[in-house]
C-alpha cells in the first residue's frame, strides 16, 4: 500500500471530524461539575486512570463536605482519602486536590486561571487537564486534550505515527493535521466514540460510521 501523503491524511482527518460532528453534534463532558471551573478541574484531576463514572460517584460527597475552595484547601488528607477511596490512586489524588485548592486560594484569589501555562502549575494538573478545563469551562481552545481514548483512537486511525508515543506528541500530531477551528469538540467526541464504537477490546467495526476512513477497521 502506498504511503499516505500529508495532504491525503489531512483530508481524511477532516472527513473524520465532519462525520463525528454529524454523529455527536452535542458531545458534552461526562464529568459532573455544576458549572464551576474549580470543581471541573478537581474532577478531571481525579479522573486520571479511573472512570468518569467512578469520579461522579465520589464528587457529590466531596463537595458536600467541602463546598468552597477554601474549605478543601484546609481539609485533612485522611478525610479526603476516605471520601474518594473507591477511585484509583486515591491517596496521591487526595494530596493533590488539597494542594491544588491551596494554590488556587494563595496564588489565584480562589479562581481557576484562564491560561494553559498557569493551569499546569497546579498540583496534579497536566496539559490534558488544562485543555479540558479551558475548553469546557471557559470556551478557550488552546489544544486537544489527549486522554487514553484520544491517544488510542489517533493511533488506530493512523492520524498519529509510531513516533508519537506520548500524549504530548500525539497532540502535536493532531494539531498539525487539524485547523484550529476543529480542535474544540475532538476530545468529547472521540471519548464517546471510544466508549460506544471503537471499544479497545471489542471494536464494533461492523457498526462504525468511519470504518471506510480507518486503516485498521475490521483488523482488530
Amino acid at each position: 500500500m502506498p504511503r499516505e501523503t500529508v495532504k491525503a491524511k489531512r483530508e481524511r482527518a477532516i472527513e473524520i471530524a465532519q462525520r463525528m460532528n454529524e454523529h455527536y453534534p452535542a458531545a458534552e463532558c461526562a464529568l459532573h461539575y455544576w458549572g464551576d471551573p474549580f470543581k471541573l478541574t478537581i474532577a478531571v484531576l481525579l479522573s486520571a486512570q479511573t472512570t468518569d463514572k467512578g469520579v461522579n460517584k465520589v464528587t457529590p460527597a466531596l463537595w458536600e463536605r467541602y463546598p468552597a475552595v477554601a474549605d478543601l484547601a484546609s481539609a485533612n488528607p485522611a478525610d479526603v482519602e476516605e471520601i474518594i477511596r473507591t477511585i484509583g490512586f486515591y491517596r496521591t489524588k487526595a494530596a493533590n486536590v488539597i494542594k491544588c485548592a491551596q494554590l488556587v486560594v494563595s496564588e489565584y484569589g480562589g479562581q481557576i486561571p484562564r491560561d494553559i501555562d498557569e493551569l499546569q502549575k497546579l498540583p496534579g494538573v497536566g496539559r490534558k487537564t488544562a485543555n479540558v478545563v479551558l475548553n469546557e469551562a471557559f470556551g478557550i481552545v488552546e489544544g486537544i486534550a489527549v486522554d487514553t481514548h484520544v491517544f488510542r483512537i489517533a493511533h488506530k486511525l493512523k492520524l498519529a505515527g509510531p513516533s508519537a508515543d506520548t500524549p504530548a506528541k500525539t497532540e502535536d500530531a493532531l494539531l498539525k493535521l487539524y485547523p484550529r477551528e476543529w480542535w474544540g469538540p475532538i476530545n468529547h467526541q472521540w471519548v464517546l466514540f471510544g466508549r460506544e464504537t471503537c471499544i479497545a477490546r471489542r471494536p464494533k467495526c461492523g457498526e462504525c460510521f468511519i470504518c471506510d476512513l480507518c486503516p485498521n477497521c475490521g483488523k482488530a
